[in-house]
């Protein structure tokens, strides 16, 4: 048998770390049994679904280096891949499962429903279809739907009886049929539900595992149904968990990014997100945190993934982050940090060796590849539109003797001939023991006024960078201001 599963996310909105923790665990397994990972579209809810949507989560697995081997934009042998184009599957399903008894037509409207559920509602009871149109014959039902009468389709689900799955993540998990309704497989315009378009497309793509999300679970009795009515093998399942937020609630976008794209505009890198994901559920061991894509495939195992929820530590993720920021080279951080510069200070902007320089300067620094824009503000920014941080400037200005120091400064940097790490800090060390001041307070007084910031790169070697003619005319105007 060829493993093949497969990611089938609705495009109604962007991709959640949910669902890039379930198209991950589907990657992953595929890999490691060198089967087929397959990404189809499930995009039946027209109203809500959106081609804007497609195209992000399509960028969002990329990103994450999520490939897909069948699928939208590259094919494959069970195409189309997005729902929609395949209606003349499902509807040659609905035909057999009525031709055979295992579905028929619902006539009742939409206002009898309702009128239904008020009624067990005033009873205190939970609503079930009452299979008022179980016993129609299909003869009769097709000749009211010639006559024009709107109607359903619903599964005749057995009044008794019990399902049984072996779930690789939860173990045996058992259904009692009589707990189940009559569920529609088809609307009165003849689109398919969720429950009938999920098993014909994972049936005919040839899925072996679906792996999935556990608010799933309860719909899998009601697909093991069809299943066996359309004589298709039934998959294995794996359910996973939910993922919280760090009040134990389901993760949301009241804890902050929930998004994938808001955590690749923050500045994470794609290597950690997928090795941080992987986390959220799996372990190796009781130690081991820190995966390379290629370790995730070979070590993955689905037996491993925990029943409970897990839940998701923003703090872990930065620290995480932050080790694969130093496990890059300078110049491929360079790289990876590139669009995030000219994102704040425009496309003109060009790598050259200042720009090393500043990235070996704060690769120790950085949790996230935004943080080197925050980090070298100083040096990006035209000297027209740069700044002095209002309240740095307070705290350090507050001193007695601030505007001297940077007039010292100032001539003490200006005799230099050479301008080099070295030769400024003696300068400033021997201004501050001229001063009689702690090297602290001089420090911190040229810092804010040639950074903008009193948190920097380290002092003297941004002053080189900056270059001798910025970091004096920085000075004057700090004094001038003053």
């Amino acid at each position: 048998m060829t493993v093949r599963v497969r990611f089938a996310p609705s495009p109604t909105g962007w991709l959640h770390i949910g669902g890039a923790r379930t198209a991950l665990y589907n990657f992953l397994f595929a890999k490691k049994h060198s089967g087929k990972f397959i990404l189809r579209i499930e995009d039946t809810d027209q109203s809500r679904s959106t081609d804007e949507a497609i195209k992000a989560i399509l960028e969002d697995m990329r990103w994450l280096g999520l490939q897909w081997d069948e699928g939208p934009e590259i094919g494959g042998p069970y195409g189309p891949y997005r729902q929609t184009e395949r209606s003349h599957l499902y509807e040659e399903a609905i035909k057999q499962l009525l031709s055979s008894g295992s579905a028929y037509y619902c006539f009742c409207s939409p206002e009898e429903l309702e009128k239904m559920r008020e009624d067990a509602l005033s009873r205190k009871l939970s609503f079930r279809y009452p299979r008022k149109c179980r016993n129609i014959s299909l003869e009769e039902a097709e000749e009211r739907i010639r006559r024009g009468e709107p109607a359903a389709v619903r599964f005749k689900t057995p009044l008794e009886g019990r399902i049984k799955i072996n779930d690789i993540v939860r173990g045996e998990v058992e259904f009692d049929l009589s707990q189940l309704d009559d569920f529609v497989i088809a609307r009165s315009d003849k689109s398919p539900t969720y429950n009938l378009a999920v098993v014909v497309d994972d049936a005919l793509m040839k899925i072996t595992h679906v792996i999935r999300g556990d608010d799933h679970l309860s719909n899998t009795p009601k697909q093991v149904l069809i299943y066996r009515a359309l004589g298709y093998p039934v998959p294995e399942f794996a359910h996973l968990s939910m993922i919280l937020g760090p009040d134990k609630k389901p993760l949301s976008k009241r804890h902050g990014s929930t998004a994938v794209f808001e955590f690749k505009n923050k500045g994470y890198l794609p290597e950690a997100m997928v090795n941080y994901l992987a986390l959220l559920g799996w372990s190796f061991d009781d130690k081991t945190t820190f995966f390379t894509p290629q370790e995730l495939i070979e070590k993955f195992d689905l037996s491993r993934v925990s029943a409970n929820p897990a839940v998701f530590d923003f703090q872990k993720l930065e620290w995480l982050n932050g080790v694969w920021i130093r496990q890059l080279d300078t110049k491929e951080l360079a790289k990876r940090i590139e669009p995030y510069v000219k994102s704040d200070y425009g496309e003109n902007f060009e790598i050259d060796e200042n720009f090393y320089k500043l990235v070996e300067l704060t690769k120790e620094r950085m949790k996230t590849l935004r943080d080197f824009v925050d980090w070298t503000y100083f040096y990006f920014i035209e000297e027209n539109e740069f700044s002095i941080d209002e309240k740095d400037l307070k705290k350090v200005a507050a001193s007695s003797g601030f505007k001297d120091i940077l007039k010292e400064a100032r001539d003490e940097l200006s005799a230099l001939s050479n301008w080099d790490r070295s030769e400024i800090e003696k300068a400033l060390r021997e201004l501050v023991a001229r001063l009689e001041e702690k090297p602290k307070k001089v420090f911190q007084a040229v810092r804010v006024a040639v950074t903008g910031r009193l948190v920097s790169p380290p002092l003297f070697e941004s002053l080189e960078i900056l270059g001798k003619e910025r970091t004096l005319r920085r000075l004057e105007k700090a004094v001038l201001f003053l």
